[in-house]
């Protein structure tokens, strides 16, 4: 198979890194199994198994709580917890990966998934799926997404937990005192980030971001606006990214920085953008599902929404897909039976439930997405119901490529931020970001072929 020079650069950085990243193994207590190779084994079912939770810190109470459950459930199965924060995941994976150390188990979202297939990180669960008590009780749709984001052999690699979606937050007290209405257009979303700005009093329409996670956030933003509704044009191996409407979309959204939103927005990651949000007066946001309840703590249910993102041209609401996240088993365990028990055990109605509660997202498990809370649940109500009346198209990221993480973050989350302080033009940005796609992509079809 044919070797992405990227994917290369990658694993020689990840190998450089891994002394300097040894401390930080050891300091979250990283006493996993083996590296990439290792076969693993099926082990006794029973005994330590160590899991890496890929959202550290934002998911560590609920996952405690899981856990507890599990070894209630489970007491001859001890579960070692490792929260690692989002930003850090992919390096801290890619390190274990040339040095050891990996987990039993941990969570695979659908960004990264084909970035670890590619270095056969990961087991088929396929044939436990069909054994185990999930079998016909999960999303089809997740179950789908995952298995095409592995990297085209069909298989599942990551059991879904739960879909997440993009959700414009607005302050509704605010909106209401400015006498706006609700940001449901994209005219209307610009006229309110400009009007609940007041720099003199630290009043801000919108907070933008900057830092990591940047460029899925502006992906949506240009595609809702442009109104295209696919990533590559109809050859198959040209993206649509550096489309003209795509450019003037990127210009507008970006001249946003510094003229209704803080400074400090060009470095503020997804937990600084919510913190700044829920103790602010920052009129709206862009994030997802995931910091609802983080909303519902700092400000209540009276002072904001979280809806569908703003309506595009012709009345039709265009979307970036969110990845699916999920549970993976990492092919060097030493014990595939328990950590394939934990990842039932979390995936179960009650659990599926409870998590998918705490975190404000859409749960894979069919019998908990019908559980009270969800109808509760605002910003989660009205984005199953854009998912499935018709209203959304979604614009699928091509997940699949193994070099999509590293080319989205890695390579231009620096570059984007060059775009926002004015040192870069937007079409320079995105032709460079085309090129890196469009060669990524040319290299899938030829492993294909």
């Amino acid at each position: 198979m044919k070797i992405s020079i990227r994917r290369s650069r990658r694993a020689a950085v990840a190998v450089a890194l891994g002394s300097a990243l040894a401390l930080t193994a050891t300091a979250c207590g990283d006493d996993g199994s083996g590296a990439a190779g290792d076969k693993g084994a099926e082990g006794s079912g029973k005994g330590e198994i160590v899991f890496w939770d890929n959202n550290g810190g934002v998911r560590t109470d609920i996952w405690k709580e899981i856990i507890a459950d599990f070894e209630k459930a489970n007491p001859d199965i001890k579960v070692k917890y490792v929260g690692i924060a989002a930003t850090e995941y992919q390096s801290k994976v890619d390190t274990s990966l040339q040095g050891g150390g990996l987990p039993d188990v941990g969570g695979v979202g659908a960004a990264m998934l084909a970035g670890f297939t590619a270095q056969n990180a990961l087991e088929p669960l396929d044939g436990r799926l069909a054994k185990s008590s999930l079998d016909g009780k999960l999303n089809k749709n997740m179950v789908e997404s995952l298995k095409a984001a592995g990297g085209g052999d069909g298989k599942l690699y990551s059991v879904p937990t739960s879909a997440n979606n993009g959700v414009l937050y607005y302050r509704t007290d605010l909106f209401k005192k400015a006498g706006l209405d609700e940001p449901t257009t994209w005219d209307k979303f610009y006229e309110a980030a400009d009007k609940l700005t007041d720099k003199g009093k630290n009043e801000f329409g919108y907070t933008i971001r900057g830092g990591a996670g940047s460029i899925a956030q502006a992906l949506d933003a240009m595609y809702g606006q442009s109104g295209i509704t696919s990533f590559w044009d109809s050859s198959g191996e040209k993206t649509t990214v550096n489309d003209p409407k795509n450019v003037a979309a990127l210009k507008k959204y970006v001249g946003l920085y510094k003229k209704v939103t803080p400074a400090a927005d060009l470095n503020n990651d997804f937990t600084k953008m919510v913190a700044q949000w829920d103790s602010g007066t920052i009129g709206m946001l862009n994030h997802n599902l995931g910091s609802y309840q983080d909303h519902v703590k700092a400000l209540g249910v009276d002072k904001f929404r979280g809806i569908p993102q703003p309506i595009g041209p012709g009345g039709k609401r265009v979307q970036v897909s969110n990845p699916v996240d999920g549970l993976g088993i990492f092919k060097a365990s030493k014990n595939k039976e328990a950590a394939w028990k934990f990842i039932e055990f979390a995936n179960s109605k009650a659990e599926s439930s409870k998590f998918n509660e705490s975190a404000g997202q859409v749960p894979s498990n069919n019998d908990a997405a019908k559980d009270e809370w969800i109808s509760k649940a605002e910003p989660t109500k009205l984005a199953a119901q854009a998912l499935t009346d018709g209203s959304t198209t979604i614009v699928q990221l091509p997940y699949y490529l193994p070099d999509w993480n590293t080319i989205s973050k890695t390579d231009n989350e620096p570059n984007l931020q060059k775009v926002m302080n004015g040192s870069m033009k937007a079409e320079d940005f995105l032709n460079t970001l085309a090129d890196q796609l469009n060669k990524a992509q040319s290299e899938w079809n030829e492993q294909k072929g």
